[in-house]
């Protein structure tokens, strides 16, 4: 279909199809959390750092607009929880395909945790939700992680390969899982999946070459880019940060170039 052909060209680069993604959905789990109290600097940051896309809820869709400057994908997500439920791995759909599409959506997104008493929902909130994106030719993002009680270790290389493969199954276009720490231990998660994967950023990290390494070793895999939050926008200097990321991504640069990148002048 030709409409998800061109929306999906607004939040990959059309050249060589890998992508940088800057998650800024966390307000409804967790609050305002530092980086995210203003929206309109936070996705100015992104654009000026050459990011792909964000990801927001519905509701912050207009703060983030600039109204100017470089253009940016914007990637509305349907679900969420917050971390006050007394089950707060159970993501339920707060916005609609439609929604999303008034609001000038280029790609949709929708969180499952698997291994949890609400995974049989969030499941069949990921297949509806797939199911109507594909009649109106929208792009979908499936966010998938192990998480719940029977999860002993959510970054186990044989949970994320099931996990990844779910959302290949399941309908989605791109799916993002957390990195298992290893260029060996995360290619069988590619190249079982069926659709382009990308890694998540999860917790904010010691230091910028352990970010960048998890980066680099997960496009070493064959990934095809990135959904990175706190270790973006909670950066020094969140457009340095992803300037060095856009250009391991889509350049290939190496991991030592791309350090240097963070440490010289700001992002233009």
């Amino acid at each position: 279909m030709v409409g998800k052909e061109i929306r999906m060209e607004r939040i990959r680069d059309r050249n060589t199809g890998t992508t940088v993604i800057v998650p800024m959905d966390h307000g409804v789990s967790m609050g305002p959390v530092f980086g995210l109290a203003d929206m309109k600097r936070a996705v100015d940051e992104a654009a000026k750092g050459g990011a792909n896309a964000v990801v927001q809820h519905k509701g912050l869709v207009k703060s983030g607009h600039r109204k100017g400057g470089r253009d940016l994908g914007l990637i509305v997500h349907l679900s969420g929880s917050t971390s006050l439920s007394p089950q707060p791995l159970a993501k339920t759909l707060v916005c609609t395909v439609e929604e999303a599409i008034k609001l000038g959506a280029d790609a949709v997104s929708v969180h499952v945790n698997l291994g949890n008493d609400a995974e049989k929902e969030m499941l069949t909130d990921l297949a509806t939700v797939a199911r109507v994106a594909a009649e109106w030719g929208m792009p979908l993002l499936a966010m998938i992680y192990p998480r719940g009680p029977k999860i002993k270790n959510e970054f186990d290389p044989e949970l994320i390969k099931h996990a990844a493969r779910i959302g290949g199954e399941l309908g989605a276009d791109i799916v993002k899982v957390p990195y298992t720490g290893s260029v060996e231990s995360f290619r069988p998660v590619v190249e079982g999946c069926g659709v382009p994967v990308v890694i998540a950023g999860g917790p904010k990290m010691n230091s910028d070459r352990e970010v960048l390494e998890m980066v680099q070793g997960a496009m070493e895999a064959g990934a095809i880019g990135l959904s990175i939050g706190r270790n973006v926008f909670q950066h020094e200097s969140p457009s340095r940060m992803l300037k060095a990321m856009c250009a391991m991504v889509h350049k290939k640069t190496g991991l030592e170039e791309a350090l240097a990148m963070i440490a010289g002048p700001a992002a233009a």
